[in-house]
């Protein structure tokens, strides 16, 4: 008896076993379509971050043409994060009505139906 197995010898086995068996179809699943919420929370992040950035470029850049150090950087700074929270803002309000509805599915808005009185 050999010490170590034919490598061919095991492929051809694998391969007979995996026609006995009949190979697992793979199935499709709606998992991986929609982004996690730990993704989305990096998302909103960066959005901010972005927004910041951007603003603290621009300001720095009037400063520097202008000659006028902290004035453009303070105010383009701060309309920055404000736009970076707005970014922000409307994406977890995109999130908000995507969940919605996946939670009322095909039923569609029934909240108050019958209840007035």
């Amino acid at each position: 008896m050999a010490e170590h197995p034919d490598p061919e010898r095991l492929r051809a086995l694998e391969a007979r076993i995996a026609k006995v068996k009949g190979a697992p179809k793979p199935e499709r699943t709606e998992r991986g379509k929609a982004f996690s919420q730990g993704e989305m929370a990096w998302r909103m992040v960066v959005e901010l971050v972005t927004g910041m950035l951007l603003g603290l470029s621009i300001g720095f850049g009037l400063d520097y043409v202008f000659n006028t150090r902290p004035v453009f950087l303070v105010i383009f700074a701060l309309l920055g994060f404000a736009a970076g929270v707005r970014t922000m803002l409307g994406t977890a309000k995109a999130m908000a009505t995507e969940h919605d509805v996946k939670q009322n599915g095909a039923a569609g808005p029934e909240k108050d139906e019958g209840k007035h009185g």
